[in-house]
């Protein structure tokens, strides 16, 4: 008798399991054709370029099928290849564009932090001003590395400040520090993830996790910072008020 409401349970679980990957990936594709909608809107050469990679992806495809007396055999791998590459293309352009955007915005680098693929710990707005210059802290691999964004006179000594203070806890690990900009000895925001990614390996997760506790307990200096790059046309004063009052 117990067995069977078990059983019943455990199939209604899967079928809600189902329909909610069903109903994620239904919402990752209306996100994917909304994007798509939108960069068509503002890049008028992407239909034009994704058709011409399409093509001539099959197109090469189709002639080493010639070459090899395979041409019809390899044509849907040609049409696979034209895909892949048409959507990578999409993908970049559609990233280029949001990161020029997002550029200069307040928040953009802590967005850009946040957004990173793999075992990376962000904690945006370590320290901050009024004027929303920030310092984002990220514990990886690497150790720790402090990224400032906003006007470089302010974020020099924030910067300079919030290592100072990060070094008496983490002793001997690294601490690397990226200023966010396009002036010399700066990062482009987007270069920022792989610039960031590409630092050498010097800890381990174990590490990690003991770095982490240990900074939790500095807390945070800054004000409070936007979630993501600031809209465009959004009012300074009336920010910084919102940030005095907080």
């Amino acid at each position: 008798m117990a067995g069977k409401p078990d059983k019943a349970a455990q199939k209604a679980t899967q079928q809600q399991a189902k329909r909610e990957k069903r109903e994620a990936s239904k919402q990752r594709r209306r996100q994917i054709f909304e994007a798509f909608k939108m960069q068509r809107r503002e890049d008028k050469a992407l239909i034009p370029i994704m058709v011409g990679v399409l093509l001539l992806s099959v197109a090469v495809v189709f002639g080493l099928g010639l070459i090899w007396g395979l041409h019809w055999v390899v044509l849907p791998l040609g049409i696979a290849i034209g895909v892949l590459a048409a959507i990578s293309i999409f993908g970049r352009r559609v990233q280029r564009s949001v990161y020029r955007k997002a550029e200069g915005q307040p928040g953009a680098a802590g967005w850009a932090l946040d957004n990173m693929r793999g075992s990376w710990r962000v904690t945006p707005g370590v320290a901050g001003t009024t004027h929303l210059d920030a310092v984002h802290r990220v514990v990886g691999r690497p150790g720790v590395i402090l990224v400032a964004e906003g006007a470089p006179h302010r974020v020099k000594s924030l910067l300079a400040q919030e290592k100072k203070r990060t070094s008496r806890v983490v002793g001997n690990v690294p601490i690397y520090d990226v200023i966010v900009g396009n002036e010399e000895g700066q990062v482009p925001l987007s270069k920022l993830q792989r610039h960031v990614m590409r630092l050498p390996r010097n800890i381990d997760a174990k590490q990690m996790d003991a770095i982490e506790t240990r900074l939790a307990a500095l807390g945070s200096r800054a004000a409070a910072l936007p979630k993501g790059p600031m809209p465009t046309g959004a009012k300074m004063r009336s920010v910084q008020r919102t940030v005095r009052r907080r």
